[in-house]
């Protein structure tokens, strides 16, 4: 099992909104290394947090998991989608997306600026400068002690 932490802005697709739907397809990536961790890594049943950004404050909100195998992203060939690519190419899809199940919605949120505080988060990749990948590994290590604080 692999762990991912996975940003959503909340005015587009929150927790609520997952919550709400129990299964969404995590549609819209279009950086290549989010894509190929969904294309490569991700595995039903692995665990996500699921991240608030551009929130105040932006932070972890809720965990969910990989429901689905990847598979094309079906937002990159329709014209009318904001996430459309005229490049895309249905027979050799440039984009691909799994579906996210929920699986609950934290008590309080853990604030970005609360994490960092915790040295037991050291080397996390959402807290390292500059850090803006939607789609990001999570050790095994800092699942379990972020899981922990939310408890």
């Amino acid at each position: 099992m692999k762990y991912w932490l996975m940003k959503s802005e909340p005015s587009c697709f929150s927790i609520d909104d997952l919550k709400k739907v129990k299964i969404s397809p995590w549609d819209g990536v279009r950086n290549f290394q989010a894509r190929n961790f969904m294309r490569d890594e991700m595995q039903v049943g692995d665990l996500v947090f699921f991240y608030h950004s551009n929130a105040k404050p932006s932070a972890i909100v809720g965990l969910a998991k990989i429901a689905s195998k990847p598979y094309p992203d079906a937002t990159a060939f329709d014209p009318e989608d904001d996430h459309y690519d005229e490049k895309s190419d249905r027979d050799n899809p440039t984009w691909i997306l799994v579906d996210v199940e929920y699986i609950k919605a934290f008590k309080e949120p853990l604030s970005l600026q609360d994490l960092k505080g915790y040295k037991e988060l050291e080397g996390m990749e959402l807290l390292k400068k500059g850090s803006r990948l939607s789609i990001q590994p999570v050790s095994k290590n800092h699942f379990e002690f972020i899981k922990s604080l939310s408890e």
